[in-house]
């Protein structure tokens, strides 16, 4: 079975077993995800089946989308409600001193990594390191912070929640412990969904509990979505029959007999009758189409 399965991960489960379950339930040992959630952490995760593994490092990644929960009074180690108590305080947040700082967060920003990620040092994870109890200096990397919104707040919990729109890498734990820092209140996230992530909308992602149920009917095609169809995201070229053999077998083509005006660096390629061949890559100063990825269900 090759494809993409657009899944709702529930709380409580890792990455890693969430991937292994949807295996088995579907009936496939070659399986992957694009990007890790935390346990605690709900929402899209877009797990590739079978053929669709050789397509994982093809899929857009430089956005993504995230709702939070602030929860303000409490630091812990990992930046998150599940870590250890760090500080405590009694102080309220208004809701208008908390939207008043969040201009500082929009935009380019730069943000130092938390200990809990799994970005390696010394070809360590840095949460390997965190877990014995050692921390070590990481570098400020630049993110963009595309939309910052309040949605909601609860002055006498002290938690509000927060829209986030952010380029890849961005850490949403990061952010949230330093708009507390901005407002002089220790915070920590107390939840994370990801509403968006790889092209991928919320709204097309099923539970698992809603694939179980197809799986128990045999409605397996509503549960995959196709490899090409994952990567909507580049545009389609449509090849002759000779040039859609040469593709297939690994050959580049002469983008000047294509007549196509290329403009983009990838490409969805099709053979005359539709057929998905894979994604090509197109090289301007040699005006040529080479293979990138080529499609097969194995």
């Amino acid at each position: 079975m090759t494809g993409f399965v657009c899944f709702d991960k529930a709380e409580d489960i890792t990455s890693f077993r969430a991937v292994k379950k949807l295996s088995g339930l579907l009936g496939e040992k070659k399986a992957g995800h694009t990007g890790t959630l935390d346990p605690m952490a709900t929402g899209v995760m877009t797990v590739a089946l079978g053929g669709a593994t050789r397509f994982i490092e093809l899929m857009p990644s430089h956005e993504k989308s995230y709702t939070a929960v602030i929860k303000f009074g409490i630091s812990t180690d990992t930046l998150d409600i599940t870590g250890n108590v760090l500080e405590t305080s009694d102080k309220k947040i208004s809701r208008e001193e908390f939207l008043k700082i969040l201009d500082n967060f929009r935009g380019d920003i730069m943000q130092v990594p938390p200990m809990y990620s799994a970005i390696k040092k010394d070809g360590v994870r840095l949460y390997d390191l965190a877990r014995k109890g050692i921390e070590v200096e990481r570098e400020e990397r630049k993110v963009t912070i595309k939309k910052l919104e309040l949605v909601d707040c609860n002055e006498s919990e002290n938690e509000f929640t927060i829209d986030v729109h952010c380029s890849g890498g961005t850490y949403i734990r990061s952010l949230c412990s330093d708009i507390g820092e901005k407002l002089g209140v220790p915070c920590t996230m107390k939840s994370l969904r990801r509403t968006m992530a790889n092209n991928i909308d919320i709204s097309k992602c099923m539970t698992l509990e809603k694939i179980e149920n197809l799986c128990q009917q045999g409605r397996y095609e509503e549960i995959i979505t196709p490899v090409d169809e994952a990567l909507s995201v580049y545009e389609k070229v449509q090849v002759s029959m000779k040039q859609a053999v040469r593709f297939s077998n690994g050959g580049e083509l002469d983008a000047q007999r294509i007549k196509y005006q290329f403009a983009e660096a990838f490409y969805r390629v099709y053979s005359p009758d539709n057929k998905f061949l894979g994604i090509g890559e197109y090289n301007a100063q040699e005006n040529s189409l080479k293979v990138k990825r080529v499609y097969n269900e194995k």
